[in-house]
């Protein structure tokens, strides 16, 4: 072996890698960001559940109840209501992931030691944020219970009645079993639909590029914009067909059942197609190979795993990490899935997460538009 030549083969690798800016770069920033977000973002560990309360009796033992929960550090915001109805909806909406509801009377029940009441209702649509509020709020019960026991002991030197001196009521609403496999496959259907989306489109031009074609149809009246549809047209039934696959294997084969409209479940699903696309022709618009489209994809891709809730709980992330999840459509999407899907809510509950999904969508396909047409013109 002959240095001087193994030198030049080492020079000339320096020289590719230069003249590749965008591989180099996704290559050494690409570890570093993945390490920062899983070091953050991947975690089971359940804080900040929002609560709504309820509070019929409205005097200091309820009071204490809800700040013993508070003092938990597990609950946050937590957020009164006027009644048993606003509650669901918060529920409905996503807004309160828990509710507590303290009845009339609770106080007159504690003060003379009876067994008082109380009902704690949880969103079981996502099983490990709806056991973490089950179990810390029946412990945080029991432990004022014993509290409040002890406190009347003391002051009155006798023997209360066996029991606890607040009875809570647990129940889970949407999914009532907490079953891990109703909360996956939603989130499941809306990952894979962006991923097959995002690679198909991502690849239409540079392949174009590669083989020859696209100078081809430079040179033939076609306008940008009737080329762009004409390209984003197929793969958009291409998706569709995707969309019927994954539902019905989600609802005949994991028995996830659809409580919603399914007409309003496939508009808002156009709705995200429509973004993946524009997204996949814009990365294709960029790249010059193959290689350096799929580097681009996988970066968007991977982050929108981490951050969007699809495995983690976003309410446990920091708040820089959380909030870059509100800028992945993904996160709009999958709370669209499961809302429909295991709640049965309508438009009314998800209008707060139609419009940003509908401001991504314009943004990217325009962008798309005006970078595909300057690169056909």
């Amino acid at each position: 072996m002959r240095l001087h030549r193994l030198l030049a083969i080492i020079r000339k690798e320096f020289l590719q890698i230069k003249r590749d800016p965008p591989s180099l770069v996704i290559s050494l920033v690409f570890p570093v960001m993945m390490l920062l977000l899983f070091g953050y973002a991947v975690t089971t560990d359940v804080d900040n559940i929002s609560l709504a309360v309820v509070d019929y009796d409205g005097h200091k033992p309820g009071r204490e109840l809800v700040a013993a929960l508070k003092n938990t550090g597990y609950y946050h915001p937590i957020d009164y209501v006027t009644g048993i109805d606003e509650l669901e909806d918060a529920l409905d909406e996503g807004r309160a992931k828990a509710g507590l509801v303290i009845p009339s009377g609770y106080a007159k029940h504690i003060r003379r030691g009876e067994p008082a009441q109380v009902q704690f209702l949880v969103d079981g649509s996502d099983p490990l944020i709806a056991r973490t509020a089950l179990s810390t709020a029946q412990i945080t019960a029991q432990n004022l219970s014993r509290q409040l026991q002890e406190e009347r002991l003391t002051a009155q030197g006798v023997m209360l009645p066996e029991g606890p001196a607040i009875d809570m009521r647990t129940r889970a609403y949407y999914n009532p079993g907490l079953e891990s496999l109703k909360f996956n496959v939603p989130g499941l259907i809306g990952l894979v639909l962006q991923n097959i989306t995002i690679m198909l489109t991502a690849f239409a031009l540079v392949r174009e590029r590669e083989r020859g074609t696209l100078e081809q149809l430079m040179v033939t009246p076609v306008q940008g914009f009737e080329l762009m549809i004409g390209k984003l047209i197929p793969y958009i039934l291409i998706a569709f067909v995707d969309v019927a696959f994954v539902l019905g294997v989600g609802v005949w084969w994991f028995g996830v059942p659809v409580r919603g409209s399914l007409i309003l479940l496939l508009t808002l699903s156009f709705l995200f197609l429509f973004f993946a696309l524009g997204l996949g022709i814009l990365f294709s618009t960029v790249a010059k190979t193959q290689l350096q489209a799929m580097q681009m994809a996988m970066l968007f891709i991977l982050p929108s795993v981490l951050l969007s809730g699809f495995i983690f709980p976003r309410e446990s992330m920091p708040d820089v990490v959380r909030y870059l999840g509100y800028i992945i459509p993904l996160t709009y999407f999958l709370e669209i899935l499961r809302g429909i899907m295991l709640k049965g809510v309508g438009l009314v509950q998800l209008w707060r997460d139609v419009i940003p999904l509908t401001v991504f969508g314009i943004t990217v396909v325009t962008l798309a538009s005006l970078r595909f047409r300057k690169r056909v013109e």
